[in-house]
Parts: C-alpha cells; structure tokens; sequence
C-alpha cells in the first residue's frame, strides 16, 4: 500500500521543501491550502503547479471568523490570531486524512522562524489543540523537535530530516537549488490580517459591530471608511470606479446607497442603514469626494431596498472628514 501524507501548503519556499523532504522518501504527498477574505490559495496554486503537487482546497471562512471575534491565544502584533488559525488549518487538515488515505501531517513550520506561532511551545500546543499530536511532522526542523508517530513507526527515516532554526533562509536556499526548484516567492505577509491599515479597520468593525460577517470583512478591502454618529455607524465611500463596482457588488437590500444625483461621483454605502443623522454625513461625504465645490448645494440620492429619499447637502470639510476617518 503506498505511503501517503498531507501536507499544509502554502505555496512558501518552506512548505515547498517540506513537501520535497517527505516525497524524496518514497512517501505520496497532497497538499492543502485554505482560502477566506484574509488569504487567498492563488500562491499555493501556482507554487503546486510548479512542483506537480496534487492540491486540495479549503475554505475556512465561518470558522476562522469565530476565531478573529474570539481568538483564545490572542493576535500577534495586528489582527492575526496565528496560533488558534494554524490550530484550525491543522485540524481541517487532519480531518481529511481518512478521506485521503492519509497517515500523518507535514507543514513548512521552521523552529523560531516567527516568534508568536513557532516557538517550541507554540508548535506543540497547536498539534495538541488540533487533535492530531504525534501525527504532525514538520520536516524542516524535526531534529529539533520531539520524535511523531510517523518517525516511531519507521513511516519517516528521521536521519534524513533537518534541523533548520531561526529567521534565516540560507539553508532553505541551498537546498531549493539541490532540488531543482527554480520558482518560489519571495517571503512575504500573504495574510490581509498582518497588514496594519487593514487591521486597524478591521478593530474598528470590532468595535462597531463584533457580530459581523464575511461580507463585513470583505467590504473593509474597499474605499475610504468613516466611523460616523452614536451610536457608532460605518459609512464607505468609493475611491475610485473599482472601489464603486466593488461596493454595490456587496450591496445588500438593508444598505443605504448614495449617489450624487445626475451626475458623476463615488458610491458611497452605509452597510446595514443608518439614522437621519448618519445618512445627512454620508451624504456630505459623498459630495465631498465627489469634488463638489465648497459651499456648493448639491442632490444625493438615497437608496435603500425599494426606498429613495433626495438629500439636499453641502460638501463635508476636509477636516471634518478627518475627524471621523478610519485610519
């Protein structure tokens, strides 16, 4: 029966290696990747590709969510929950090892390699909270680490796994040219919740709403946001035709929409409605970005479901807008 083994893939130099080091051990490899609003599997797809690696995808989206509203290990330094997501990667992983007639779990992970999630202690409490302790191998430093099932039961010839510790990456790259790999990306944070500006509009929507949902976070991707009235409402205006043609792709019929009226301009969208008060600011901020002159009049369109309502306003002031924009 052959041997087989599934392993998280990013589509990372690391993860790349780790696939090598278990195949070059006549052991089948398949990969899995994972997709929600914060990271998407293009990367691991690309990189699979490369190296003929089978790949399956997962989405995580409701679960990870859950985990961002309450995350039992906290976040690193933005808004990434790192050891309770690898818990849950590793666990969905896991849970597909039958399906796949998998043995054991390989992942990428290098020892002190990032100093929240791959700690000695980090890598084995994620194991242990995954459910899978024992069976997850991670080949890049399992010298380092304590011996898994799969190395007891003589599935894995242990000697030939390494002991690579640290941030550096000129093992990593020494060993991709004694492999033949010509392509792999350069390291970087693919993970919307490491970018600050994205976390800080993320801790906001916290704020405002800790009930929300994929397409609140989806929406945070697009267009200026603006923490507008009491209590505390979101209103999003475009940038640009993008950010517009964004917007109204998540539309939902609770929203209120607003457009200049009769002429060009941002949409400019308050998820879920607001009051009086709120649509009167979003509708300053409409004309404001849609470079309304200064003290100049002008009709904005409110849409809501079946609703319209012509809201007479002036451009909101630069600095008023400041005030109230998230950032």
């Amino acid at each position: 029966m052959k041997k087989r083994a599934l392993s998280l893939f990013s589509g990372g130099l690391d993860s790349i290696l780790a696939v090598k080091l278990i195949a070059q051990q006549g052991i089948e490899v398949v990969g899995v990747t994972f997709t929600t609003p914060f990271f998407s599997p293009d990367k691991a797809k690309k990189a699979a590709e490369s190296i003929s690696l089978p790949l399956v995808i997962r989405d995580i989206t409701e679960e990870h969510l859950q985990i961002i509203k309450q995350p039992r290990y906290g976040f690193g330094r933005n808004m990434n929950p790192c050891i309770d997501c690898h818990t849950l990667m590793l666990k969905t992983a896991g849970n597909l090892l039958e399906e796949f007639g998998a043995s054991f779990l390989v992942t990428g992970e290098v020892l002190g390699q990032r100093p929240m999630s791959q700690t000695k202690q980090a890598l084995s409490l994620v194991a242990k909270r995954s459910g899978y302790e024992g069976l997850v191998l991670r080949p890049l430093s399992a010298l380092l680490l304590p011996e898994t099932i799969p190395e007891i039961h003589g599935l894995v010839d242990r000697k030939r796994l390494l002991a690579i510790r640290g941030r550096g990456r000129k093992v990593q790259m020494e060993l991709a040219n004694q492999f033949g790999i010509s392509y792999y990306p350069t390291p970087a944070g693919g993970c919307l919740l490491t970018d600050p500006a994205y976390a800080v509009r993320l801790r906001n929507l916290v704020s405002i709403n800790p009930d929300f949902d994929r397409r609140d976070v989806e929406l945070l991707k697009h267009g200026r946001h603006f923490t507008v009235g009491t209590p505390p409402t979101k209103v999003i205006v475009g940038r640009n035709q993008a950010d517009n043609n964004a917007l109204i792709g998540l539309l939902r019929d609770c929203d209120d929409l607003l457009r200049l009226n009769k002429r060009p301009g941002p949409v400019t969208l308050i998820p879920r409605g607001g009051s009086e008060e709120v649509r009167r600011v979003a509708a300053a901020l409409c004309a404001l970005y849609g470079n309304v002159g200064e003290g100049v009049s002008v009709e904005v369109v409110c849409e809501s479901g079946t609703s319209r309502e012509i809201i007479l306003t002036c451009p909101l002031s630069r600095k008023e807008a400041e005030l109230i924009m998230v950032r």
